[in-house]
Parts: C-alpha cells; structure tokens; sequence
C-alpha cells in the first residue's frame, strides 16, 4: 500500500477549493494513510483534468521540504536567544503521583493505569512549592526544557485552586529556592538570574513523534491531557492561556493541519488568530473549531466552559 494516496470521496467536505483554477469542491487532497491527515493544503489533484489540470504530488513537496516534513522551528540568525533549564529537572519530579491533587483527579476519572500513561506522556511533575501541587513542563520540539508552570488543583473536582489567591507559579523563578521538587536533586544552585524566557506549548515535545498527525490546540494544559484520553487520535497541545497563541510559539507548527478549540466566549478571538496563523505560517491549514460555541447553554457560558469541563460533566456524573 502506498504511504501517501488522494483522500477518498466522502462528500462535499472532503473536496476543496482548487488553489489553482479556484473552482470550489473540485480539489482532492493527498493524505498520510495510516494517519489519514492532509499533507499541506495545495497538496491534491484538480478534478477538473481538461479545463485546469493542475496536480502537485508528496514526491515534489517532499523533494522541496525533505523526505518527511520537519517540524522542527528553523535557527536563524534573527531567532530570539532563550534560556533553558537542566533536564534532569524533570527527572526528578516524575514521581510521588500519590500526593499530586491533578494526578489523583485523574485517577478518579479514568483509573490509575490510565492517569500514570497520561502523566507519563505530558511528563507530568510533582511540587512541593504547595502540598499538592502540579508541574506543567514546557518542552520543546528540541527536547528543551523551557520552564514549567505550577498549579494547585482541587482533587475531587479537577478545579484550580483561586482562594484566597491563585496558585500559580514557574519553576525559572523557584530552582535554588528549595520549593520546586519532593525530591532533593532539583533544588540546585540558582540559575534564574537574568533568566531569558521564551515560552513553547505544552505537549510541544509530542511533535517530532507524530509528523503526520492532526495538531490540536486548547487554552488549558489540564484540557489537553483529559481530551488525549478522549480523542487519542490528535496530538493535544495547550497555549497555557487565551493569548497564549501567538505567532512566534506557533511557528513550530508549519507544514501540519491543526485545529483550534477555543474555551466558551473566546471563539471570535481565537478565529482572529488563526487567520493571523494562515497569513504568516507556510503550508498550515488552519481551522477553529465551533462546537461549544453552537451547543453551550447560558449557564455553560458564565462558567467559561471548555473541552474538558463538557466531559468531565459527564464522566463524574
């Protein structure tokens, strides 16, 4: 079987616009086959032969952009200088799971089995910087650890904890305090002084696993990890906030089909966003998805609902 083959008819959604004569619904793309993901979007064959005939195979955009893709953001001599942090950082918080809030939420909802595959994916860490608390590790394509977010959560319900204030921290401005690990080799010398940050997605270390795969993008890192148990099937990143999406962290994207899932009220934004990312970002096809925008309720609305708050509804229930 060839690795690469035009996507079969499944109705009008699965033509497209011809990026060459424009004709709508008449554009078939190639896709991956054992992924079944697009290639990038001028990728296909024209139907119409006769009247346009336009046809760009993977072996050319291949020959032009390597034998497979490359996901990987390109150094150039304009690229920012970012800081990073020892590795082994993460090491040395995989563990004591049994006194992790988001870890035992995680158990509740899909089973320990379950939850220690997912922790051990996204490299989950454990804090002592509040009893209980989470490690979000930011590592990049490159395998570079760029800092981690540390959050408390309420183990019954997967909620942050906000009072009497919100508990959020990064590990760049904790290493030498002795707050960061429930191990001991984390806490080292600082290295902070100064510290250049330059932020990736979370998950973003998934990336040069899966070429082929769909990227999927969402606000929350705890959305991410609860909608890779459900829709194992995309690579789920998290921007880490509403504006977390910009052009500089999205630009390890280029050449992949990703798609956006917006919390409630913030879909206007993020479509503005990725008509930014189509603009300035080679070969992306972009696409924002609607859903929870169609279906949410008014009291779904006020609570700010995302991806991961519609099923843990239903699971807890």
């Amino acid at each position: 079987m060839h690795r690469y083959t035009l996507e079969p008819y499944n109705g009008s959604s699965s033509r497209y616009a011809c990026p060459n004569c424009q004709q709508k619904h008449t554009f078939t793309r190639y896709i991956e086959t054992e992924t079944k993901t697009h290639i990038a979007d001028h990728v296909g064959k024209c139907d119409r032969e006769d009247n346009c005939g336009y046809h760009y195979p993977p072996r050319v955009y291949f020959e032009k952009n390597g034998t497979v893709p490359t996901f990987k953001a390109a150094n150039t001599t304009n690229e920012k200088v970012f800081d990073t942090l020892p590795y082994h950082y993460v090491e040395d918080t995989e563990k004591a799971y049994d006194r992790n809030n988001f870890i035992k939420f995680l158990t509740r909802c899909f089973d320990e089995g379950n939850a220690l595959k997912l922790a051990a994916l996204y490299k989950i860490g454990t804090s002592k910087h509040w009893p209980g608390a989470t490690i979000f590790w930011q590592i990049d394509v490159n395998d570079k650890l760029r800092t981690g977010k540390i959050m408390l959560y309420n183990e019954k319900d997967g909620h942050r904890v906000k009072k009497p204030y919100n508990h959020i921290s990064w590990v760049h401005s904790l290493v030498g305090s002795g707050q960061l690990s429930v191990g001991s080799n984390a806490n080292c010398k600082p290295t902070t002084a100064n510290f250049n940050l330059q932020q990736c997605f979370f998950g973003e270390h998934l990336l040069s696993k899966h070429p082929f795969k769909t990227v999927a993008i969402t606000e929350s890192e705890k959305t991410a990890i609860i909608c890779t148990f459900i829709y194992p099937e995309y690579i789920w990143l998290a921007a880490g906030s509403l504006d977390g999406l910009n052009i500089n962290k999205c630009s390890v994207l280029k050449n992949r089909t990703i798609i956006l899932y917006p919390d409630l009220n913030c879909y206007e934004k993020w479509q503005q966003k990725a008509r930014e990312m189509r603009l300035r970002i080679p070969n992306t096809i972009i696409t924002v998805d609607d859903t929870l925008e169609k279906s949410a309720t008014d009291e779904e609305r006020a609570r700010g609902l995302d991806m991961a708050d519609h099923w843990i509804d239903q699971i807890l229930k």
